[in-house]
């Protein structure tokens, strides 16, 4: 064998995604780059807009108002009790396009890889990925790949861009909340922070504890079917449910009254954060939404929700106030009240 192909063409030995590493050559702009890009992410991306292989994708979009979001995913570890990092990427991007009351369509996909990191991780990630894509919906259509030297990065890194079209009546936003509107939460919280935490602290718990992550749109979908109208549509990422109804007062200039009894909240969850000292009120969920709805469409849009899979265990949970307007206060199940501030710092650093 005298490695070619015939009239002096080199032979180019397939990656080793088995035993492989990733090295900076992948993130040349030469050829490695090139067998990186059309090996693992072009074969696991592909769509007519990917494959045309342009430094853009050219798209058709369906009559309506574009609904446009970014994010980075930085997560430590990159696989987790219910997910990684691939899914996470589409999942997070996709349900804050659906946010605005959009049905998402098409994500744009850019790795930064450390160094040294093994192709089969990245494999994994990207495989993952494009499953999560695929379930979702959405085509991966463009993208870009860079790679850092050993010890500048943590794995890889994944930012996502959402595209999405919303209907024009439709228009959720943190500063449509009204005094008297109710506040619905899709599930429980704190099962994506706890379980990233568990892995992070090599933490065994006797109950397994799951990512909650999972695409949103589709829920989104049931909610505006029956409330067009709804007026604020969020996820607790970041920050928990504690953030999301903190941005919303603030945004909307009202009060917040929730009851901590009609939070759901995991057992095993609850008992992890008595043990790690933490709040499941500011735990990141990367698979729960909050809407705040007119008190008239509310047990519309509750029965909608918890007839959709995703938001079988939806909760009343509490009114917005003409009172304490910016503040969110808890009646606790002590029969006390408290407020719910915004995190000085971050409870769990590196969770999305």
């Amino acid at each position: 064998m005298d490695g070619s192909l015939g009239r002096g063409t080199p032979r180019r030995r397939k990656l080793d995604l088995a035993n492989g590493r990733v090295d900076l050559s992948h993130g040349s702009g030469g050829r490695a780059m090139e067998q990186l890009i059309e090996e693992l992410f072009v074969s696991a991306f592909a769509n007519d807009a990917l494959d045309r292989r342009d430094d853009n994708a050219v798209l058709d979009v369906p009559p309506g108002r574009l609904v446009v979001s970014t994010d980075s995913f930085v997560v430590s570890p990159l696989f987790f009790p219910g997910g990684d990092i691939g899914s996470l990427a589409v999942h997070g991007t996709v349900n804050d396009v659906a946010m605005g009351g959009a049905v998402p369509l098409y994500l744009t996909a850019g790795f930064i890889i450390e160094e040294g990191l093994p192709l089969s991780e990245l494999k994994r990630v990207v495989d993952s990925m494009a499953a999560a894509a695929r379930d979702a919906g959405v085509a991966i259509v463009t993208g870009d790949t860079k790679v850092v030297e050993r010890g500048k990065g943590d794995g890889v890194f994944i930012n996502t861009t959402g595209i999405g079209v919303r209907r024009d009546v439709v228009a959720p936003s943190a500063d449509r909340a009204r005094p008297g509107d109710v506040v619905i939460l899709s599930g429980s919280i704190g099962d994506h922070g706890i379980a990233i935490m568990s892995t992070r602290e090599s933490l065994d718990f006797e109950a397994p504890i799951l990512s909650d992550s999972a695409a949103l749109h589709g829920l989104v979908a049931a909610i505006l079917d029956v409330a067009p109208g709804v007026r604020v549509l969020r996820d607790p990422t970041r920050g928990g449910l504690s953030a999301t109804l903190n941005e919303i007062a603030g945004r909307s200039n009202v009060g917040m009254l929730v009851r901590e009894r009609d939070i759901p909240v995991k057992p095993a969850v609850e008992a992890a954060c008595e043990l790690l000292g933490l709040d499941p009120l500011h735990v990141a969920n990367e698979g729960k939404l909050v809407a705040i709805v007119d008190p008239a469409d509310a047990g519309a849009v509750l029965a909608a929700m918890r007839a959709h899979p995703r938001g079988a265990e939806a909760a009343i949970i509490g009114t917005v106030t003409a009172e304490a307007r910016g503040l969110v206060q808890l009646d606790t199940t002590f029969g006390g009240r408290r407020i719910v501030d915004w995190l000085a710092g971050e409870q769990l650093p590196r969770i999305c």
